[in-house]
Parts: structure tokens; sequence; C-alpha cells
């Protein structure tokens, strides 16, 4: 017989990534998930003493401040959650000798690319949202067995509520559906950037800073095309540029991740349109 199943610390599981991660990973850890109610990542008294009392072997740090447009004006809120807590959870991490998994965005770019984005391309957010991940990935990639890992357009998981879900859920009821036409990005099914994440940390990757997205690139109206495609769905969308849109926050318009880091640590990504294609199989909304 073996030992003791390993610890896992999930902070953020009351969110789409780490309800699902808690759940998913419950099979191979013991996993003890700490959603916002159970633990405020901003206090780092308390997050020194919830990360003793687990004695996690791994630490994923789920929790973010994700209202986009909101940051612009509550940005030190922004900051406490994304830069601040991401240091006392890293730090907590450490000092536990566990592995510390940290998610970012591909809001650190400011969408000025040609082609996808590589770990090594030079940041430079356009928002305070973008500014306070990006923060929080510099306070915290010095610390040992770290993972920072970016992920975006994520799609799947519990609640539903990326920009993929309500293009998905608007096909299903008939509604009109607004796309941007000119935002470029790589959508990242929820499933699977939990089991990349799960293959990393256990295959011993170089920590590091990985872009963990589903393979290929796509606007939101070619992904809501193929989304209606696979739902066998006249789509009725209603297509828009962000130049014609105003929000508080801007925007990067080509923000594509590039997962090759990643395949060459061992781990591949499925392409958007297969983990698009089980998610709404998942749902029981394709037909075939």
């Amino acid at each position: 017989m073996s030992g003791a199943r390993p610890r896992l610390l999930v902070v953020g599981a009351g969110g789409q990534l780490g309800g699902a991660a808690a759940a998913q990973l419950a099979s191979a850890y013991d996993v003890v998930a700490l959603a916002r109610r159970d633990l405020d990542v901003r206090d780092a008294a308390a997050v020194a003493r919830a990360v003793r009392a687990a004695a996690p072997r791994v630490v994923l740090n789920c929790s973010a401040y994700n209202r986009v447009d909101d940051a612009e004006r509550e940005v030190v809120e922004a900051l406490a959650t994304n830069a601040l807590g991401v240091l006392a959870l890293g730090r907590a991490a450490a000092e536990a000798g566990a592995v510390f998994v940290h998610y970012s965005t591909d809001f650190v770019f400011d969408g000025r690319a040609a082609r996808p984005y590589v770990e090594d391309d030079r940041p430079n957010p356009l928002s305070a949202y973008g500014m306070s991940k990006l923060l929080g990935e510099l306070l915290v990639r010095h610390l040992p067995r770290t993972y920072i890992l970016r992920v975006e357009s994520l799609f799947g998981g519990t609640p539903a509520k990326g920009s993929l879900d309500r293009i998905v859920a608007g096909i299903a009821a008939g509604e009109e559906v607004r796309v941007f036409v000119d935002r470029t990005v790589t959508p990242s099914y929820v499933p699977d950037v939990v089991e990349a994440t799960r293959a990393l940390v256990e295959r011993g990757a170089a920590p590091g800073t990985y872009h963990v997205v589903n393979s290929g690139t796509a606007t939101w109206e070619e992904i809501a095309l193929e989304a209606a495609r696979l739902m066998g769905r006249a789509p009725r969308l209603v297509r828009a540029r962000m130049s014609e849109t105003a929000l508080p926050a801007p925007r990067p318009l080509y923000c594509a991740l590039s997962n090759a880091k990643l395949a060459r640590a061992g781990v591949a990504m499925p392409p958007w349109q297969d983990a698009l294609a089980r998610h709404l199989r998942a749902r029981g909304l394709a037909t075939s």
C-alpha cells in the first residue's frame, strides 16, 4: 500500500478555475479547498496561518481580482489581491517547502504583436488589471519551486462566466450574440488547464513561466461560428470592433499566447476546436 496522498491547497476554490482544480484533482491529492470566504489573500497573516495549517505539498493560487473594467477605479483593491496577495501566498508556500502555482493572464501584454506571444516577450500591460497581474508575477518569480502559468479566455468549469460561455449560452437561447471580429485569442479549456498544471508539477518540469492555453488562435467571431456549427445552430451574430467599443479598460487586440514552451516540457495541449467540442458534448449541446 502506498502512503498518504500529497496535500494540495487550492486558494480561490470558489471560482471557475479553482473549483475545477479542487474537484478534478481530488482523486490524486488530499485537497484543501479555500474560497474567498475562507481565506482573504489580502490578509498576509491569515495566509501564513492557513498555509501552515494545511501543510501542503502544492499550493495553487486561483484567487484573483478579475473585474477588468472596475480595476481602473479600484486600483488599490486589484493590487491587494493580484500582487500583494500573490506575494503572501508565494512566501507562505516557500516557507512550507511547497510547490507554488500562480495563474496569470494575457493582459500583461499590449496586444500589438503579429504572432502568438512567447514567455520571454516583454510585457506591457494596457490596463490597471494587467499591471496588477504583472506585478504579481514579478513579486514571486524569484521564489523557489514557483510556476507562473498564464491563461486566457477561460471556458468550462463552474461558474461558467467567461466570454466563450456567454457566447455559447446566447447561441443556445437563439439570442443575438455580440462578438469581436478584430480581437484574437487562444481559448483555454479549464479541464485542460488543470491537467496541464498537474502534469507540469508531477513531472518536475523546470519552474518558471508557461503559457497554458489550448493550441491555435481565433477571433471571437471565428469561435462563435465554430460553436454554432458544433451545436447545429444558425447564430445571430452582432459583429463589433474594439475601436468602436467604449470600455473603461483597454484590451489587447492580438493577445494569442504560444504554448510551445509547455509542449517542450512534455505537455501537449489539444486544439481549441477539440476542447470546444468536448465542452459542448459535456453540456449536451453538440449535435454529434
